[in-house]
């Protein structure tokens, strides 16, 4: 029994640790971001330049080059630093789904925070954090799907799963559920075997709606990456018009409208899922999805257009 407990112990100790370290490094300022990632981006250049062994350099360049290259390291570390709590509050939400600990989340977030510190364009002028977000899902979401066993899709079969996905998506917005392999078949023209085979393809457990972690409400499906899904700059861009999506959304009954702005994060700039949503207003999950696809069939409608831009105006 006493090793039982302090297996728990030891890792609630090492989490509290690394939580109590990264809460040392102050948050950074949008004009912060700026000017670190543009040393960030001189110490690049810099290195590159120190590691061109064809162009001469003088003592005094070699000196200087070295300096701005180390200067450009600091600033990745302090980058990297000041957004390790991101991480963990993004980890936070996949501890009850995923089935892997809260320090194993927050490690594959990191690397995923390291890739978006490197491929920051601080002239877009958006937040780090609205452009970081997609890469730690994607870091901690893809760690999740190989520790499910998901396997490669074979290259015969990706222009039928990539078919598949897209009527889908579309039969999902138009019958406020999931659809059927039959009506899958139905929809892209294709024998209901090929249906199973192209999804069962994907993985090495035999169905896409394998459910996973402890409480059984969360599955595989829900963590493959989805080629349509927006690119962190798609992100970043949706981010800035949020205010004018929340007028939009005011031609929507206010329980539509709620569920809209906790799906797509309008009220607190993160996304709820559809069991969390459904928590909210003591529904399921199925009854949340039927009403998002309503409100979004109705945003689509040509006759709300008027009103719709009359709203944004």
């Amino acid at each position: 029994m006493a090793k039982t407990r302090s297996e728990p112990s030891e890792h609630e100790d090492l989490l509290g640790q690394y939580l109590k370290e990264i809460g040392q490094h102050p948050l950074l300022t949008q004009a912060d971001e700026v000017v670190l990632a543009k040393a960030i981006e001189a110490g690049v250049e810099a290195q590159e330049r120190l590691d061109d062994s064809d162009t001469k350099k003088t003592r005094d360049e070699t000196i200087k080059l070295k300096r701005v290259a180390r200067e450009g390291e600091a600033a990745r570390k302090r980058f990297l630093e000041s957004n390790l709590r991101l991480v963990v509050s993004i980890a936070k939400k996949y501890t009850n789904s995923s089935g892997m600990p809260l320090l194993d989340l927050i490690q594959e977030g990191n690397l995923g925070l390291m890739r978006a510190v490197e491929k920051f364009d601080y002239r877009r002028g958006f937040k780090f954090s609205t452009y970081a977000t997609w890469w730690i899902r994607q870091a901690i979401t893809r760690a999740i799907a190989d520790k499910s066993r998901v396997i490669r899709v074979p290259v015969h079969m990706t222009e039928v799963v990539t078919k598949l996905n897209q009527a889908r998506a579309r039969l999902e917005l138009e019958l406020g559920r999931r659809p059927t392999e039959d009506e899958l078949a139905e929809a892209t023209q294709l024998p209901v075997e090929k249906v199973r085979l192209a999804l069962e393809s994907i993985y090495d457990v035999g169905s896409i709606h394998e459910t996973v972690g402890e409480e059984d409400e969360t599955e595989l499906e829900d963590f493959i990456e989805d080629p349509d899904a927006a690119k962190p700059l798609d992100e970043a861009v949706l981010a800035a018009q949020k205010d004018e999506i929340r007028k939009i959304l005011q031609v929507l009954k206010p329980r539509e409208r709620a569920i809209l702005e906790l799906r797509f994060g309008l009220d607190s700039g993160e996304e709820r899922t559809l069991e969390e949503v459904g928590k909210s207003f003591g529904l399921t999950r199925e009854r949340i999805r039927q009403i998002e696809a309503k409100a979004l069939s109705k945003l689509r409608h040509p006759s709300m257009g008027t009103l719709v831009i009359e709203q944004a105006s």
